[in-house]
């Protein structure tokens, strides 16, 4: 595995922004490809040296914010994005079973390795890795 699995880091840890502000998707509802709420895209797990979006964190349950979970969902997975709406081309099943995430974890390569499995998708350090069109750069 190559050392760019791991820089990533959370976007609101950085003095970074998205190039275009109309861009940011934070803060818009995930749904899944049966359109059903899967929540909120509470922060952006970035690459730093390239400055992509990696991860989408996303927020669900609870009540503002009280015993709310979340998720991660690779930017692979966005078929859409509009004003309000990122569609993910995921089942909620599919994001409720997704392996958790631990901030204690020293070394989250292996992590982020497992995530790309799970779902079904090339990590970005793979040789031949294509980032998603129409995604935004950081």
């Amino acid at each position: 595995m190559s050392d760019r699995a791991h820089t990533l880091t959370r976007l609101s840890d950085t003095d970074k922004v998205v190039a275009n502000p109309d861009r940011d998707i934070r803060g818009r509802t995930v749904v899944d490809r049966n359109g059903d709420d899967l929540g909120k895209i509470h922060d952006l797990l970035i690459d730093t040296g390239e400055e992509k979006i990696r991860f989408l964190r996303v927020q669900h349950g609870g009540i503002l914010g009280i015993g709310a979970s979340e998720s991660f969902i690779p930017v692979d997975a966005v078929r859409e994005v509009t004003e309000d709406r990122v569609h993910v081309d995921l089942a909620s099943e599919q994001v409720a079973g997704a392996p958790r995430y631990d901030p204690e974890l020293i070394d989250q390569s292996d992590y982020y390795s497992d995530m790309y499995h799970y779902y079904g998708y090339a990590p970005y350090w793979t040789p031949g890795y294509i980032y998603p069109a129409g995604m935004y750069r950081i």
